[in-house]
């Protein structure tokens, strides 16, 4: 990691310069983001309707499952205010 000072890193990202080398990446976090795996039985056609939209729209089956729950999380999040 390379050392360097505020005025340095504000003035080399303002520059369009790469500041990723005075970055400490290993201590990155993302709260409220954080995975946890569940597990979670689907029909056999339900898994085959996922793979086909998710192949059309080229993403994964538990990126398309991860944008549909979201997006249907904040309708109801939306509704419920």
């Amino acid at each position: 990691m390379e050392k360097m000072t505020t005025e340095e890193f504000d003035e080399r990202f303002d520059a369009g310069g790469d500041v990723s080398s005075a970055l400490d990446t290993a201590a990155v976090r993302r709260p409220g983001l954080e995975q946890r795996r569940v597990n979670v039985d689907f029909p056999t056609w339900m898994i085959e309707a996922l793979d086909l939209e998710a192949k059309r729209l080229g993403v994964t089956r538990q990126s398309i499952i991860k944008v549909w729950i979201a997006e249907r999380l904040e309708q109801q999040r939306k509704s419920a205010a």
